[in-house]
């Protein structure tokens, strides 16, 4: 009987350990391809906007966000952006402060099952304003999302020259994201200034993992 329930405590706290690592998905609404406004109108309204309300996004609008930003929209895999040699180096993170239904922390967009994966808990709007110089509008949008790069993936076979497709689709990415935002009644802003390596410790992004853009999300004032 004394083996028996030192063989429970064992294989009770392996279960425990093991469940810590277990990632937290979280399945996206499917997204809407229609919309009231048209695409002539959403390249007219686009405005950096960076005057946030207090008020939270729905997960709805996330996923909408998600999947213009990179989304698949066909059985092969092609996507909302472009991709020289259809390589895919980028990587979409997202730093959740408010948002109906979802807790706030740092996710990692799971593009072909339209998926969320938790890395972090809890808010880290702040520490990713203070890696972005201070820019006050990152901790007060609702949402901000970071897009990374492994260039690796594309320069292993453009060479040097793939560092600037890199940036290229980074461009198509961002764009696509601005007029969802748009079209959503959202404001965003783009931000092409932070420290480097301040946004890969708040995204905990591996060495060859850089980040290259981020854009925040709210509702606007």
């Amino acid at each position: 009987m004394k083996n028996l329930k030192i063989l429970i405590l064992i294989f009770s706290i392996i279960f425990i350990v093991l469940s810590s690592f277990a990632e937290t998905v979280i399945e996206l609404p499917k997204p809407r391809q229609k919309s009231n406004i048209s695409l002539e109108e959403s390249l007219k309204e686009r405005r950096s906007v960076r005057e946030f309300s207090e008020q939270a996004l729905t997960l709805n609008e996330v996923s909408q966000l998600l999947w213009a930003a990179q989304g698949i929209t066909e059985p092969a895999g092609g996507r909302t952006a472009p991709s020289a040699g259809a390589l895919y180096p980028l990587k979409i993170y997202l730093v959740a402060g408010v948002v109906k239904d979802l807790s706030a922390g740092v996710y990692r967009y799971e593009t072909f099952k339209h998926q969320l994966i938790k890395i972090k808990e809890g808010d880290r709007r702040i520490p990713l304003s203070e890696a972005a110089i201070g820019q006050p509008w990152l901790k007060k949008a609702a949402v901000n999302f970071v897009i990374t790069a492994v260039y690796e993936i594309t320069t292993r076979k453009y060479g040097e020259r793939g560092i600037r497709y890199v940036h290229i689709e980074t461009g198509h990415i961002a764009q696509n994201l601005l007029l969802q935002a748009v079209a959503l009644g959202l404001g965003a802003v783009p931000v092409g200034a932070f420290y480097d390596n301040e946004v890969k410790k708040v995204l905990d992004l591996k060495e060859n993992e850089q980040p290259l853009y981020i854009i925040p999300v709210g509702r606007k004032r």
